[in-house]
């Protein structure tokens, strides 16, 4: 599974980064076997994944979320949906 956090590293992207990786956690995944969970941070990168406003959360190229911070229960539903 890969998770993709978009955006430019500002406080809101880091906490997206944050719920996702805590969102793994309780779901007894572990980061770099279960999933990946990488930081998109190229405008053009972003742009190809559809995301106009960032922070975005993509899973398995599926855009998820775009424009707010997810809490972990909603990221958490994503993942379930997706394994």
């Amino acid at each position: 599974m890969i998770i993709e956090v978009c955006g430019m590293g500002c406080p809101k992207c880091q906490a997206t980064e944050k719920n996702a990786l805590q969102a793994l956690k309780e779901l007894g995944m572990k980061p770099g076997e279960d999933a990946m969970v990488t930081e998109i941070k190229d405008v053009k990168q972003i742009s190809a994944r559809g995301v106009i406003i960032t922070p975005a959360v993509v899973i398995n190229g599926v855009k998820v979320c775009e424009g707010r911070i997810p809490n972990t229960g909603e990221i958490k539903k994503w993942i379930e949906e997706r394994r």
